[in-house]
């Protein structure tokens, strides 16, 4: 995959779609990874000091994305809603929608993934396979669309292990379309992963209505999206 560049303060200010005093959630462009590398690089985490907005520190990730996995985003924007926001994370209590394109697709309309997952092998780290020892992973999903030998899911992670989504489908017979890991993506370049941090609802205040927030569908996915069925919203 081609190497996306930093985002300048205006380019990241843009992808801001949600800011309290608690909070913002941006929208993750696909191809740049959240964090910095052990070999440096473009990554997200640079460009946050531009999102103080006022306070005395720039804001810090509540979790994170895959590098190749675009929309929402959440940071905390003090330690004490870091802290909670992990806590909201740790104990499954924020909602999470992902849109993603898959080859093939199920016969239902909708079902859950009930699949354990443990880790690869040492030497590769974050990869993830099938493991009926390992930890508890459990995906619900959702046929949107159909069209062209793809399907337009949405699929939520009740469980968030690394990887899930993409381990799931794969193992599931329908990889994720542009996957250069679990499917039959190509190492580099075109087509990206089509898999989308589309919804998340936070109830970051006891008292309040939880914060629901949509990214928009980034445009690599557009086409396929369109195939299956999608109204361009």
């Amino acid at each position: 995959m081609l190497d996306v560049p930093e985002l300048t303060a205006d380019e990241i200010l843009a992808r801001v779609l949600h800011r309290d005093g608690l909070m913002l959630v941006i929208d993750k462009p696909a191809g740049l990874p959240v964090h910095r590398g052990p070999k440096g690089g473009a990554n997200l985490e640079t460009s946050f000091e531009a999102l103080r907005f006022g306070l005395p520190r720039p804001p810090v990730l509540a979790h994170r994305l895959d590098k190749d996995t675009s929309g929402c985003l959440v940071l905390g924007r003090h330690r004490k809603a870091t802290a909670s926001l992990g806590l909201l994370f740790k104990h499954g209590k924020i909602g999470k929608t992902y849109w993603t394109i898959v080859e093939g697709g199920p016969a239902e309309d909708e079902g859950t993934i009930d699949m354990p997952l443990g880790r690869l092998n040492a030497e590769r780290g974050w990869w993830q396979k099938p493991d009926p020892e390992g930890q508890k992973a459990i995906t619900n999903w959702k046929v949107m669309g159909r069209g062209d030998g793809l399907t337009w899911l949405a699929m939520e992670p009740v469980t968030g292990r690394t990887h899930q989504l993409r381990v799931h489908s794969s193992a599931t017979g329908w990889p994720i379309f542009g996957d250069n890991i679990y499917g039959n993506g190509p190492r580099f370049g075109e087509p990206k992963l089509h898999l989308h941090s589309r919804k998340i609802v936070v109830p970051i205040s006891r008292n309040k209505e939880p914060v629901r927030v949509v990214a928009p569908a980034p445009p690599h996915m557009h086409e396929r999206l369109r195939a299956c069925g999608w109204n361009g919203e």
